[in-house]
């Protein structure tokens, strides 16, 4: 969204959709408490693509989707009227064959290559045997072979010995264009760079001026605070995510020093966040912040981020629960990486001075890392590829945890 900004788009014609519960189905043909269908997921995806086209005017929208989320673009272009809505569909790391193919396992799955959703999805649309629906123009954007989802074996699914009967171009759709990017993983082709250049040049048919985001002067920063499980206030309802909010929520944040993760003077924001989920507070593009997330049934979770360099409206902050196997050290800090994988191959990165973090296994199928600092509060370093962030150790014994994102 910054990139398409800072490219000249209008920020009121960029929108970005929170699936109440974005995991799907084990078996989409059976309900599961806290999970999503094809068939519910494409209906969340009509309405809103019907609500921005009436907030704005526009004849048509132009749908991105990375992952599950370019299921139910197919899903709506395809089965739910959304051809005559859509200009052009983007969909990068998208398992349009499946994340398997394999006889007999899970069919029932949406992820399954074999079974009856991407069967009916991949289904020739014309004598050329086209994969995709017209009028609309498509683009799938694919690793080489780093996306964890398109991949021979069954390595970063769990089941290494698992021959998927899925390729590296798992991803690519007869009669969509078609683009590969050396490297990425499977968020990295919707998130890093050369995809949105990729992107931008479908849409545009020019290349952006700009690949890099533009600072602004004054910046708003805003989103929600969201939860796990089916209820985000109910602990016993699960620990998987979901973007629900948590209202009762307090989030308190505080502007940090950029070397050491202390805080520097009170509190900029100190709000008890309502039923809609949504905060929003005046921010410095130059300073680090502090984000202080405690809830019912969660451990106060301090979050630390890199400065923003522009204004935002989707910061979506979701505290911790600290499971029992983590509990034992005096303190428990978590990198995350949301845009994108850690590739010990690939990467320069280092986590409290650990070089790969703990847990980047080669190849790029870990995006989160672990660490249990002894001694008193102190500073913790990340960094990844010249970002750098510095957060502080919280004690476990006061469910306090530390991420680092």
């Amino acid at each position: 969204m910054w990139r398409f900004e800072s490219n000249g788009w209008p920020r009121d014609r960029l929108h970005a959709i929170d699936l109440p519960y974005p995991l799907a189905r084990d078996d989409d043909t059976r309900a599961q408490p806290g999970r999503t269908s094809t068939a519910e997921h494409m209906a969340y995806l009509r309405s809103e693509v019907d609500k921005v086209l009436q907030a704005t005017g526009a004849a048509q929208v132009v749908l991105i989707g990375n992952s599950r989320g370019g299921n139910a673009i197919r899903n709506y272009i395809q089965n739910g009227g959304g051809a005559a809505k859509v200009s052009h569909a983007i969909l990068g790391g998208v398992p349009n064959h499946g994340v398997w193919n394999v006889p007999g396992r899970a069919p029932g799955s949406e992820f399954a290559g074999n079974g009856p959703f991407l069967q009916g999805l991949n289904a020739p649309k014309n004598a050329a045997g086209d994969e995709v629906t017209g009028p609309v123009k498509w683009l799938t954007i694919r690793s080489d072979n780093n996306d964890k989802f398109a991949q021979p074996t069954g390595q970063w699914i769990g089941d290494r010995n698992l021959q998927t009967g899925v390729t590296f171009d798992g991803p690519a759709l007869k009669g969509a264009s078609n683009v590969v990017l050396p490297r990425v993983d499977h968020r990295e082709t919707s998130f890093s760079p050369a995809a949105f250049e990729a992107t931008y040049r479908f849409i545009t048919g020019k290349a952006p001026a700009t690949l890099s985001i533009v600072p602004e002067e004054r910046i708003v920063l805003a989103g929600k605070v969201t939860g796990l499980g089916v209820s985000s206030t109910d602990p016993a309802s699960g620990n998987f995510q979901n973007n629900l909010p948590i209202p009762g929520a307090r989030l308190v944040v505080y502007a940090v020093d950029p070397a050491s993760g202390e805080r520097r003077g009170g509190a900029v924001l100190d709000e008890v966040i309502d039923a809609s989920g949504r905060w929003s507070f005046q921010a410095d593009r130059n300073t680090p912040y502090e984000f202080v997330v405690a809830a019912a049934g969660y451990a106060t979770t301090h979050i630390y981020r890199s400065p923003f360099p522009r204004s935002t409206s989707v910061i979506n902050l979701r505290p911790e629960r600290i499971p029992e196997t983590d509990r034992a050290g005096p303190s428990l800090v978590i990198l995350t990486r949301p845009r994108g994988y850690f590739d010990p191959g690939r990467d320069r990165m280092a986590f409290d001075g650990q070089s790969p973090p703990p847990g980047a296994l080669p190849g790029a199928g870990v995006s989160a890392s672990r660490i249990k600092p002894t001694g008193p509060q102190r500073a913790v370093v990340a960094e990844f590829n010249g970002e750098k962030v510095v957060g502080r150790t919280w004690p476990t014994a006061n469910n306090e945890v530390s991420v680092l994102s």
